[in-house]
């Protein structure tokens, strides 16, 4: 078995085990590789750290194998990792989406946890309407697309989780 960290389009990160490394391949172009959060199928492996036993045989070789391949791409602790090689467009489009982010957080009400209980007074018309962000589940957030609630995930950028 072989442990990947995953993320989506949207930028929302999480981890899957698969029995080999080809089985990731398979099932991400069969589509059966779903985003928790926003149930999206555009799923990549992200970066992570690899983690090595002491005997290595039969299949784990073959888990040792793709670890040692993820190390080689990985630079020692410290020094920071590219993400991605990224056209000119791309960094513009990072920048814009920082831009973004920052001007929303910086002019909404952080409300943390609450998040879909203020979303919910508001759309209900029990509280004013205002600009507001926090966290939320998946089950959460799919009760407020059900209930006809419009809210948007802030980008999150692969800087912020390095």
């Amino acid at each position: 078995m072989i442990r990947y960290a995953l993320a989506c389009r949207q930028g929302h990160t999480f981890e899957s085990w698969f029995q080999h490394s080809d089985a990731f391949d398979e099932q991400a172009k069969r589509g059966l590789i779903a985003c928790p959060t926003c149930g999206s199928t555009e799923v990549e492996k992200a970066l992570m750290a690899p983690r090595l036993s002491q005997s290595v045989t039969g299949s784990k070789r073959r888990v040792a194998n793709d670890a040692e391949e993820s190390a080689q791409k990985t630079p020692a602790s410290g020094a920071k990792a590219p993400v991605a090689i990224m056209s000119l467009q791309e960094r513009e489009l990072r920048r814009k989406l920082k831009e973004l982010r920052d001007q929303l957080t910086k002019t909404a009400e952080h409300v943390g946890p609450r998040f879909p209980e203020e979303a919910r007074k508001m759309h209900y018309g029990e509280t004013e309407h205002r600009s507001i962000y926090g966290e939320a589940s998946a089950d959460e957030a799919r009760a407020l697309i059900e209930e006809g609630i419009e809210f948007h995930p802030l980008p999150v950028l692969p800087d912020d989780q390095n």
